[in-house]
């Protein structure tokens, strides 16, 4: 079992950066591919991005590509997400995720560990 809780969500201005951290606990959490989803009011849940169990492999939703940067602490059990030049856009509630299969997916049913998300807010 693994269990995934993140941070670092919160509110701010067009333009600026926010990092958000996701802790995941689980003795087999290193081996999993890691990633983000995020779901915006009133939109269905979409892929952000993933960065795979040996951190050589990254993939980007095209809508953050060169915005976002993806990482992940195998010490510390921890993956981030960078997020620079946030656009109003960009609001949603933020899912860290996982999956067992350690592929490199972008469907919502690819993941079988899922965070309880965060929220990010960007104003205009």
């Amino acid at each position: 079992q693994v269990q995934l809780v993140e941070s670092g969500g919160g509110l701010v201005q067009a333009g600026g950066s926010l990092t958000l951290s996701c802790a995941a606990s689980g003795r087999t959490s290193s081996y999993y591919t890691l990633g983000w989803f995020r779901q915006a009011p009133g939109k269905e849940r979409n892929f952000v991005a993933a960065i795979s169990w040996s951190g050589d492999r990254t993939d980007y939703a095209d809508s953050v590509k060169g915005r976002f940067t993806i990482s992940r602490d195998d010490g510390k059990n921890t993956v981030n997400l960078r997020m620079n030049s946030l656009k109003p856009e960009d609001t949603a509630v933020y899912y860290c995720v996982a999956d067992s299969l350690s592929l490199m997916r972008r469907n919502t049913y690819d993941y079988d560990y899922w965070g309880q998300g965060t929220q990010v807010t960007v104003s205009s």
